[in-house]
């Protein structure tokens, strides 16, 4: 495999690389902590808790409740979608689940369905939601 010369890049790029990295793989993110200091200190940086799936955390790895807080804290969609589904079905705060699992559709999460889906069963709204599917979708 040929030398990728990432450590000549500017930070800025590196910074990208890295948040990249962090959204596609808890695993791939540890790997490329472990690779260098330069690597671990990108990693280590707050923006990148934005881009974490913490849904796929490898079950064997406690996740810190700092870094769930951190995430939290970052506007994580996924931190979000976790919060509104535990508002909605555990503390039966209907309004309050969706509006967190909205923020999470809006910032590009995969929990549009989902939200929908609450919205419609919860409301009995068939046109809203079929607005709002029709609105995301296109």
């Amino acid at each position: 495999m040929d030398y990728f010369p990432i450590l000549e890049w500017p930070e800025e790029i590196q910074a990208l690389v890295v948040e990249r990295v962090a959204g596609n793989s808890f695993q791939d993110l540890y790997g490329l902590r472990a690779s260098c200091k330069l690597m671990k200190a990108l990693a280590d940086r707050r923006s990148v808790c934005h881009f974490y799936d913490v849904l796929y955390v490898p079950c064997g790895l406690n996740m810190p409740d700092e870094l769930l807080k951190t995430c939290y804290a970052e506007r994580n969609p996924s931190t979000l979608y976790m919060k509104g589904v535990q508002f909605f079905f555990t503390f039966n705060l209907q309004e309050e689940g969706l509006s967190f699992m909205k923020l999470a559709a809006d910032e590009g999460y995969g929990a549009l369905c989902i939200y929908a889906n609450d919205y419609k069963t919860f409301w009995g709204d068939e046109e809203y939601f079929a607005r709002f599917t029709r609105n995301q979708l296109t």
